[in-house]
């Protein structure tokens, strides 16, 4: 049996002093619940409440009293761009669709690796391309945190209404 690491339970004040960095990709910073590695070497346990999610710059008080701070990691992206800032506007609409983490910059969209994404943006005129970055995807319009990314049975990311076919029954 492995010894019980120290727990990270609640969030810091902003003010607290940082100890040690706890580094962290975008699908273990969407968990609650995880053993992870300072970059000290040290094992600890994050014990947060569901729903949860880390964000690069937040504070974390451990059980034996030390602050940690939580960075993004680089990770592989897809950045996309376009021609205009409205053909930009158009294909977030379409990303927005398919309700996936989505980073918002200046002039680019940043998503997960997603070959049906990229498939559908190069289809509506934009540009993809790989970028090591770290990703920081908006947190909702209504205040959620936690980012459900799911796919149907055909590999696509989730939808949004069922509409019905001629005769009353629901389209697949």
């Amino acid at each position: 049996m492995h010894p019980v690491p120290v727990l990270a339970v609640a969030f810091a004040d902003d003010a607290a002093v940082v100890t040690d960095v706890l580094e962290l990709p975008f699908d273990l910073r969407e968990r609650s619940r995880l053993r992870a590695r300072l970059l000290s070497g040290q094992e600890i346990g994050v014990d947060l409440p569901v729903g949860t999610i880390l964000h690069h710059g937040s504070k974390l008080r451990l059980t034996d009293g030390r602050v940690v701070a939580i960075e993004a990691s680089d990770e592989e992206l897809l950045e996309v761009r376009a021609q205009s800032p409205a053909a930009l506007v158009r294909i977030a609409y379409h990303i927005g669709n398919r309700h996936v983490p989505i980073q918002i910059g200046d002039s680019w969209l940043r998503i997960l690796p997603d070959h049906v994404l990229k498939a559908m943006v190069l289809g509506l005129g934009g540009q993809v391309q790989a970028v090591a970055s770290r990703f920081q995807p908006e947190g909702g319009a209504y205040g959620h945190s936690h980012v459900h990314h799911q796919h149907d049975d055909q590999g696509h990311g989730g939808r949004i209404h069922v509409m019905a076919e001629p005769g009353g029954g629901a389209a697949k």
